[in-house]
């Protein structure tokens, strides 16, 4: 009962499915701290049970100590008393004879109630001494168990770590493939070479607007002169040139080919 009490609970927690609890845990940290801490003191607790129950065998031992000393002791005055009766006796005095007699009997008698003593501990002193051996044992597994947990615990808590930390840069690296830089520099130049294209429509636009003018500037030098031609030739004055006469017309009028074979 003794070391099942003592053990119970340590039992229970080694027994435990660290990665169950953990699974059920906000703070997986927090708890594995816990843990060890509430191991540590169940240890503790132990440690000071089983240091009592060392202290009572201590006190087992030494009482059987005590009573095989005074079971010697009382065995050498029942010896003294005997050798004195026997110088008594020897002396021709019976009645000190007698006395130291029975002295020595009374300290066989204690000689005997001692040796009854410490024969009486013997079987507590051993199962105490098992007992104790058992506890030791008992007890230095669960410090090994506390050095396990507390190894499992550390590293649970750097692979903790090492996940959120692969997780952030996960995240890292997800917010930059949403927002790549290389796509916004896409994007950049696009709008410049849309920018470029424009430039080139108006450059185009106003080449053909420019075309256009000077076309317009030829035909208004052609009519001019044909109108200069034909103020000459209604003055009497100069002939028209060859290939010039017929060869273009006032804008906006019509000429019928037959009139000309009128003439």
């Amino acid at each position: 009962m003794v070391k099942q009490s003592i053990f119970g609970r340590i039992a229970q927690l080694a027994k435990a499915n660290i990665n169950s609890l953990l699974d059920n845990a906000e703070d997986p940290q927090k708890m594995l701290d816990q843990m060890v801490r509430d191991y540590t003191n169940n240890i503790a607790e132990a440690e000071s049970a089983v240091a009592q129950t060392i202290g009572n065998l201590r006190m087992l031992e030494d009482d059987y100590r005590e009573d095989i000393k005074n079971a010697q002791d009382w065995g050498n005055k029942a010896l003294a008393a005997s050798r004195k009766a026997d110088e008594y006796r020897a002396g021709g005095d019976t009645v000190d004879a007698e006395k130291f007699d029975n002295l020595a009997k009374v300290a066989l008698q204690r000689q005997m109630s001692a040796e009854n003593e410490a024969k009486g501990a013997e079987p507590s002193i051993a199962s105490q001494r098992e007992v104790v051996d058992k506890l030791k044992s008992g007890l230095d597994q669960m410090k090994g168990k506390l050095n396990e947990l507390t190894s499992k615990r550390n590293e649970l808590v750097a692979r903790s770590k090492t996940a959120a930390a692969q997780s952030q840069v996960h995240d890292a690296i997800k917010s930059i493939d949403f927002m790549d830089p290389t796509s916004e520099v896409g994007r950049f130049e696009e709008k410049i070479r849309r920018e470029e294209a424009k430039v080139r429509g108006q450059q185009e636009l106003a080449a053909s607007s420019l075309d256009a003018q000077f076309n317009q500037l030829e035909d208004l030098g052609e009519q001019t002169e044909i109108e200069a031609r034909l103020a000459a030739l209604k003055s009497g004055g100069a002939k028209p040139a060859l290939g010039a006469s017929g060869s273009s017309v006032p804008a906006g009028s019509t000429v019928d080919e037959a009139d000309f074979d009128k003439l």
